[in-house]
């Protein structure tokens, strides 16, 4: 009677495959230690406060997050929510001085939904590279803003008090804006897993010439994209300036590397066709919290994005790893 031998798995390649398997696991078990180190520094900074603080600023970052998961599926890139967010909230900011709050909300969102559609039609038509189109309508928007802003400067700016309540505003200990952010999240989350326009985003992303034989219109599906993400990052830019209350024009900018960091570290593939905007939400509070902690280390801010962008790179580099050896 003959035996055959089992040859055991090597336990770093089950560890890979685990994280892999179960990428959230490894990201909530990060989250947790970074908050403990933030303890030991500075003991008795979590408190109910410090998270609600926390929760307030992870937010914006994980809507632009979503943004750049949704166009990260299909191998692309989104670099212009930065600038729609600052110009939504910029016109808006300078708009309700002198107009109803409902038409400035449409005289704010407008810029974003024609950046969106510039950037699906440049990216689906006529097959620009999303990193040169994102950033060249970037740019543009970045000039119109300065223009922009010349016509208003005498009229100065306002916050409404309904964006500062939802930005800065706490009920029983938790920020107010959960009630944009958990239906937002969860609409994302039910799009990405459950609608065809969803399946549609993972299938470009996996093998683009595959999906246009099987009949689907490739163009139609990335001006949509590219619309839905300048749209949801005109929203930000509303949040944001009603947490910050100080209406600029770079106020987004900082955050679209974290933005793209977050999607990564949340195990959203560049190269598109993987990941999830579950991932992405923990990457934006791990960022979020990170940053807390770079704070009281005194880390610059210059050192700060040289680390965001380390971040990117490992990270994609360990997933090429994953991958070959899967």
């Amino acid at each position: 009677m003959s035996t055959t031998a089992i040859t055991p798995v090597p336990f770093g390649r089950r560890v890979k495959r685990f994280m892999a398997d179960r990428p959230l696991i490894p990201l909530v078990i990060l989250l947790v230690i970074l908050v403990v180190i933030l303890q030991i520094l500075r003991p008795g900074i979590v408190n109910e406060r410090w998270i609600a603080n926390t929760i307030k600023f992870a937010i914006p970052l994980a809507i632009l997050a979503g943004c750049q998961t949704m166009t990260m599926l299909t191998g692309g890139i989104d670099l212009s929510v930065g600038t729609v967010a600052t110009m939504s909230a910029f016109i808006m900011a300078t708009q309700v001085v002198n107009q109803d709050p409902a038409l400035a909300f449409l005289l704010a969102m407008m810029p974003a939904v024609l950046i969106g559609l510039v950037n699906g039609i440049g990216v689906g038509v006529f097959r620009v590279h999303p990193l040169i189109m994102t950033l060249g309508t970037s740019l543009i928007g970045t000039g119109c803003l300065q223009v922009y802003q010349r016509t208003v400067i005498a009229s100065g700016a306002k916050i409404p008090d309904f964006l500062a309540w939802l930005g800065t505003g706490v009920t029983w200990g938790m920020p107010n804006a959960l009630l944009l952010f958990v239906p937002l999240a969860a609409l994302i989350v039910f799009t990405l897993n459950r609608t065809g326009f969803g399946r549609l985003l993972y299938a470009v992303g996996d093998n683009e010439r595959a999906t246009r034989l099987s009949g689907v219109r490739y163009w139609q599906v990335i001006t949509a994209l590219y619309i839905t993400s300048s749209v949801l990052a005109g929203i930000t830019g509303l949040l944001y300036i009603g947490l910050i209350k100080a209406p600029s024009l770079s106020l987004a900018e900082p955050l679209v590397l974290p933005s793209v960091a977050a999607a990564v570290i949340g195990g959203t593939s560049i190269f598109g066709g993987r990941g999830g905007y579950t991932g992405t939400i923990i990457g934006a509070l791990i960022l979020t919290v990170l940053t807390t902690l770079l704070t009281i280390l005194q880390m610059p801010e210059g050192a700060r994005r040289i680390l965001f962008g380390l971040i990117v790179l490992f990270v994609t580099a360990a997933y090429l790893r994953i991958v070959e050896e899967r």
